[in-house]
């Protein structure tokens, strides 16, 4: 579960400029978490899928993300993926 407190934690580690909650890195990173976290409860809960369902949509959104990112600005795309620890 995402509290409030650990999504601004992200948002402050991963925005671009002051009051930023929008930019792909930061939305990525939100995404990321969540997905990491449905992830843990679908290893304790093989058969709930309703969760799943809702993991592949995240993924998907988070897929289109960074393709908006590596196809506008390669740098902030090679530096967010090492960051997060994402693609291999």
């Amino acid at each position: 579960m995402l509290t409030k407190e650990m999504k601004e934690q992200i948002i402050n580690e991963y925005k671009l400029h002051e009051g930023d909650t929008g930019s792909p890195e930061v939305q990525i990173a939100i995404l990321t978490y969540r997905i990491n976290s449905v992830n843990e409860h679908l290893k304790a809960h093989k058969k709930d899928h309703h969760s799943r369902r809702g993991l592949l949509k995240m993924v998907g959104q988070r897929r289109g993300l960074l393709k908006y990112l590596q196809n506008n600005d390669i740098a902030r795309y090679r530096s967010l993926i090492e960051k997060l620890g994402i693609r291999g």
